[in-house]
């Protein structure tokens, strides 16, 4: 199968550069030393009771590894192959389908369910009914901001003619979450047909999938199918015979969770220092080297091909309020049943944790959920019934993220929890601005004084106003997502918090 693209030999006018020492600098991964390295993530973190040894193997590593898609068999070690159960709640597999039917990783295969016809579609009709569509179906961003997809792919296409790009967002790092990686191991053409329908209408020409490495086989998989899109003549010049040029390559990255925050990413495909930029200008106007530059995450991508061919209307017709469609949720080794499910908005978190899941292993009793990554608000148990949907989710301090689905037992000391995620958080700062630079590490050092009995009340004010720092004034969503989990700690676990600070 072809191997990874280097980065210096990516073809196209703008390309990539090699990494300077600077550069490489700023990665944990630089040269991918993930490979049979324990998870530090912390759906791991969760676990850590069902194999102490392997937690401690993990806490002791340098450079740390977090997440490496099996937060279903957590504690992980490395990529071992398993395969979680994949299940359709929902009542169209629009996303989850193919693959809860065994998967579609060559191009016959996906053929054969249906694969391109919405391209074929696509293709006898102006873009605009492509943007259209999208704009009834309601769908928002799966990466976890939620934005409207519409809003986001008329803003490119409206940007004058020229150089144009459509990069996905596969940079899957929220702990809890392997949706991406399976998408992109099992039904690889999907996520290349919704690429392919994104650049057609927003006039792109060039395609980047930005991938971590810490999923290896997904890149081999995702270049062998696009090896056979192109041979097909889905990729390249004049695909179907039309006027449309497209091409598309995989971008391995080396190592970064801010990377999944869209500045940061597209400067680290650039060959810069990827720190997150400020916005204004977005990077719908000014994005990858400095062009026009639609960026979604690949659940979102794969979303499209179905929306095109059954129609606007019809996606928008599941789910409820202001979450339309369906969304993937990925289950830790926590519950009965762990693995990956496909829901329509609306279903409460009870019904994920309690019938999706089946509740938890071995009796444990729920002491709160994450969903969508360590950098949102925690759920606990007397909020349970609140619906699945991002306004929903949001007014109790939580979120729908990226979908992964974290439960924590009597096994977790809050206290030891908001330790271990600024200890994530302090890590995995880009160190551009100073709240989340200083502010996340100062944290975890006041939690750790904590620990050993060696706070005060003092401190304790002291991490308020850290947290109202990081909310008001961070640069990005890594630092105030930290805020909000402090913040959903600080509000629904004041007994376990508060002690701790005498």
């Amino acid at each position: 199968m072809p191997a990874f693209p280097s980065p210096c030999h990516l073809p196209g006018n703008d390309v990539p550069r090699p990494l300077s020492a600077d550069v490489k600098s700023f990665y944990h991964l630089p040269q991918h030393e993930h490979a049979g390295k324990a998870c530090q993530g912390t759906a791991c973190f969760a676990a850590r009771h069902f194999n102490p040894a392997r937690w401690t193997e993990a806490a002791a590593q340098s450079p740390r590894v977090y997440c490496l898609g099996e937060c279903f068999a957590a504690p992980a070690k490395g990529q071992k192959k398993p395969r979680p159960p994949v299940k359709v709640f929902s009542p169209h597999g629009i996303v989850l389908g193919r693959i809860a039917a065994g998967g579609a990783r060559t191009l016959a295969a996906y053929r054969a369910s249906g694969g391109y016809a919405a391209l074929g579609l696509a293709f006898t009709a102006p873009a605009e009914r492509v943007l259209a569509a999208v704009d009834a179906s309601g769908l928002r961003g799966r990466g976890g901001a939620g934005f409207p997809t519409g809003r986001k792919w008329r803003a490119v296409a409206t940007q004058p003619a020229g150089q144009k790009y459509v990069v996905a967002n596969a940079d899957e790092g929220d702990a809890g979450a392997y949706i991406d990686r399976y998408l992109m191991e099992d039904d690889p053409h999907a996520l290349i047909e919704g690429m392919i329908l994104a650049a057609y209408a927003v006039g792109a020409s060039k395609g980047y999938i930005y991938l971590r490495a810490e999923y290896p086989l997904a890149g081999v998989v995702l270049n062998a199918a696009l090896a056979e899109a192109r041979d097909a003549g889905w990729l390249g010049s004049r695909i179907g015979g039309t006027e449309f040029s497209f091409d598309l390559e995989v971008y391995l990255g080396h190592g970064s969770y801010v990377c999944g925050e869209e500045t940061s990413l597209l400067r680290s495909i650039e060959g810069n220092r990827p720190e997150v930029m400020a916005r204004p200008p977005y990077p719908t106007e000014r994005g990858l080297f400095d062009r026009p530059t639609l960026v979604n995450n690949v659940e979102t991508l794969v979303s499209v091909p179905w929306i095109v061919t059954q129609g606007g209307d019809a996606y928008a017709a599941l789910g409820f309020s202001k979450s339309r469609g369906t969304k993937a949720l990925s289950l830790n080794s926590l519950f009965n049943r762990p693995g990956l499910y496909e829901v329509e908005f609306g279903v409460t978190v009870r019904h994920i944790v309690e019938e999706i899941g089946g509740g938890l292993r071995d009796g444990g009793k729920l002491k709160g959920v994450l969903i969508g990554g360590p950098i949102i608000g925690m759920i606990p148990p007397h909020l349970l019934d609140t619906p699945l949907g991002f306004e929903e989710l949001a007014a109790i301090g939580a979120g729908v993220g990226h979908g992964g689905v974290v439960a924590f037992d009597e096994h977790t000391s809050i206290p030891e929890l908001v330790e271990h995620v600024f200890s994530f958080g302090a890590y995995e700062s880009c160190g551009k601005c100073t709240p989340c630079r200083s502010g996340s590490g100062r944290v975890e050092k006041l939690f750790t004084h904590a620990l050993a009995g060696q706070a005060t009340k003092a401190d304790l004010q002291e991490c308020h106003e850290l947290v109202t720092a990081l909310k008001l004034t961070s640069l990005c969503g890594h630092g105030t997502g930290l805020a909000r989990f402090a913040e959903s700690i600080l509000r629904y676990y004041p007994t376990e918090i508060e002690p701790c600070f005498k």
